[in-house]
This record gives C-alpha cells, structure tokens and sequence, in this order.
C-alpha cells in the first residue's frame, strides 16, 4: 500500500475512535508496526494528528465515537473484481418472494445490481443497498432503527427489541473481517452485536468473502463455522481453507471474476 493511502487511512481510523493504536492501523493497513509508527511520526509533525502513547488521536476528535475496521471508502475498491463475482453468485441463491437480509459490507453492497430483477423482502442495515434497491428494483426494502455510523454506512440499534426480531428470513448474506478455524470474526463488539441478532432470525447463513479474508485474523468470534451454511469465495482459497470449511460442513461455492469481467465487457459492448 502507497504511503499516502496509509495516510489517508490513518487519518480516517483517528476520526472513529478516541485513540487508534499501532495495531489498531497495523491491522487496517496491513504495514508492519515500524511503518505504523513511521507514518504516526510524520503526521504528527504535520499536524493532522497527536501522537499518544501506543498510538494516535485525532486533533479535533468527532463527537461520536465510530467503529473498528477500515471505513467503507476506503474498502470499497479492495478487490472489487472479486467481490462483483462472489456477490454475483450470491444473487443466484435468492428466488422470487423470497425473505433475506442483508447485511452491510461492501461485498454484499455488489449484490444490487443483480437483485434489480428480483421481488423479494429485503432487510437490511446498510444505506448504500437500501438506496440503490429503493431507486433501482421493486424490492420490498426494510430498514432497523438505531445509529447511524458514517465511516462504515451502516446503521446498529444499541436496543435487544427491534424491528429484526420480527422479520424472518430465508436466508441472510454478510461479510466477514476474517475467517478461521475458530469461526467467523469480526473487529468491532457493536457489529458483533448486531450480527447475532440477524443471524439468528435466518434459517441459512451464506458468507461473502474472498480468499484474503482466510489468511487475516480479528478479535472478535461472531460465531463458529458450523452455524454457516454456505461461503461464496474465489479461486485463491487455498487447500487447507478448503478442507477447513468442508470439515465443519460449510458448501464452498466458487466466483469466476474473469467471468464476471467478459460478462460486462459484453454488455458494455
């Protein structure tokens, strides 16, 4: 990653908590700790942040706190090919009249493009896919009350009685920070929270994710792998990732971005 994309990341993770550590960016980023440390200096000199012990704070800090993980700009053109396939397929397990929830992510955010088709009841927590269905299909759209989290588009109920306990779904589609053999994981308690509410109001659990997502690591169990029931991935999963899903009984479905790239070179054509 180019200096000036760390930067600007950095720049973004001060704006969502009150301090962003060293692994706090190592994780967002990617760098190693000495380059964190390295770019926290020369913002500091700069003055576009205040370097504090074990990391950094923003000069002028926002008034509410936002949530862990890299925000949604900057995610959103992370292997986008991949993630333009893998939504593709995911859109090919829904039918007609059928009840899903989906949730925000910029991966699920790729599915609304396919789902213009469709007439099905969509719950979702993510503004960027309420919009687009709302404008761009006959979807029946559902939205839950709570928060509004910018950096991530997302809104988060802090409240255990809302609308998702009374919608039922089919099944829902979601990201994930990182996949392992402990489960799916997330970074933020606020997202766990929310996930849990939705997941158990889905019969099935379908995962988006591309084959990055196996070699990174998070905090947070959002839950183990037995309670997904399908993992949309690329080509890049490697053996033991395979063997890893298909051992706690997870149906692996492959995207072809190649595919999904002469698809739209066609029709542009």
């Amino acid at each position: 990653m180019h200096e000036k994309e760390r930067h600007r990341i950095i720049l973004s993770a001060i704006q969502t908590r009150p301090v962003a550590t060293v692994q706090d960016m190592v994780e967002i980023t990617g760098a190693s700790e000495a380059t964190i440390r390295r770019d926290i200096a020369a913002l500091h000199v700069q003055g576009k942040l205040r370097r504090v012990r074990g990391g950094a704070e923003a000069i002028n800090p926002p008034s509410q706190t936002g949530l862990v993980g890299r925000p949604y700009k900057v995610n959103e053109a992370i292997n986008l090919p991949l993630k333009r396939a893998i939504a593709r397929e995911a859109v090919a397990l829904c039918q007609d009249g059928d009840s899903i929830i989906i949730n925000g992510g910029t991966t699920t955010c790729q599915m609304v493009d396919h789902l213009a088709a469709y007439q099905m009841q969509v719950f979702t927590n993510s503004f960027p896919i309420a919009e687009h269905l709302l404008h761009h299909s006959k979807n029946s759209v559902l939205l839950p009350g709570g928060a509004i989290y910018r950096e991530q588009n997302i809104i988060l109920s802090p409240f255990n009685n809302d609308v998702s306990q009374h919608f039922y779904a089919k099944k829902m589609f979601m990201g994930a920070q990182a996949i392992g053999p402990l489960g799916i994981m997330e970074a933020d308690p606020l997202l766990i929270q929310a996930e849990l509410k939705l997941i158990g109001q889905a019969d099935e659990l379908i995962v988006l994710a591309d084959a990055s997502k196996f070699r990174s690591r998070s905090s947070l169990i959002l839950c183990a792998l037995d309670r997904v029931t399908t993992v949309i991935t690329d080509k890049g999963l490697g053996t033991e990732d395979r063997d890893m899903l298909e051992a706690a009984g997870v149906r692996i479905i492959f995207a072809d971005a190649h595919q999904e790239g002469i698809e739209k070179s066609t029709s542009a054509a």
